[in-house]
């Protein structure tokens, strides 16, 4: 993961490819997609239980960005 101080900042990076603008978040949006249980709850016995719950809220969070560039599957 890189980060970033600004969406200009990004498409300067070498790295860029065109075409992908949508998949650029806000630092603040990370951070509350990757503190969800998904992530924090890795280590709970009983995780895997739980695991389609954690992901269909993960899902819902990225949904919520209104970010479809991150439900994608890969090209």
């Amino acid at each position: 993961m890189n980060l970033f101080r600004s969406k200009e900042h990004v498409k300067k990076w070498s790295g860029f490819k065109a075409g992908t603008e949508e998949g650029i978040l806000e630092l603040p949006v990370l951070l509350e997609l990757f503190s969800g249980d998904f992530f924090t709850r890795r280590l709970e016995p009983d995780y895997v239980s739980h695991f389609q719950e954690y992901i269909g809220k993960f899902v819902a969070a990225v949904s919520g960005t209104g970010k479809k560039f991150w439900l994608a599957g890969p090209d």
